[in-house]
């Protein structure tokens, strides 16, 4: 028994395009540029959208003097998770993950912040926290490109 293609060339076609960093075009443009009637696209499109791909709006938060840091997180005594946790309480965390890699890291947490005092202040209250054994920070300062979020030749792997 063969198994069935989950992803169909067209699928993988559309795929690139949505994912390029210009992918909302609208079905007409996508049609056009893929040489695809316009119903198959919205069909296709529509599955997509309901059983792959994930959707998520951005503030540009520059436009309004905040800022978006990365803290480097080192844990110690097996708090790794209590620590997340807290992290989460505090407002201006908005994403908190477990990272493998660099042994001297093990969260990633995103926090938002107006300006270096306040930094400053979210720094010293992880630092004081149980089980955090050192905190660094980083920040992009400014994007240099984008590229699409998955290399085609993953995309023609699906």
């Amino acid at each position: 028994m063969q198994k069935r293609e989950i992803l169909s060339e067209v699928d993988r076609e559309l795929l690139k395009a949505l994912l390029s960093p210009d992918g909302r075009s609208s079905s007409v443009l996508l049609s056009r540029k893929l040489g695809i009637p316009k119903t198959t696209i919205q069909r296709r499109r529509k599955r997509l959208e309901k059983e792959f791909l994930q959707f998520s709006y951005s503030l540009d938060l520059e436009k309004f003097g905040w800022r978006r840091v990365d803290l480097l997180i080192a844990t110690r005594y097996g708090k790794t998770s209590s620590v997340a946790k807290q992290l989460l309480s505090y407002e201006e965390v908005t994403y908190v993950g477990k990272s493998i890699g660099e042994h001297t890291i093990d969260l990633r947490a995103e926090i938002i912040i107006k300006d270096n005092s306040q930094l400053l202040d979210v720094l010293e209250k992880v630092k004081a926290m149980d089980g955090v054994q050192d905190t660094v920070w980083s920040e992009i300062v400014e994007v240099v490109g984008r590229k699409r979020s998955i290399p085609s030749k993953i995309i023609d792997q699906l």
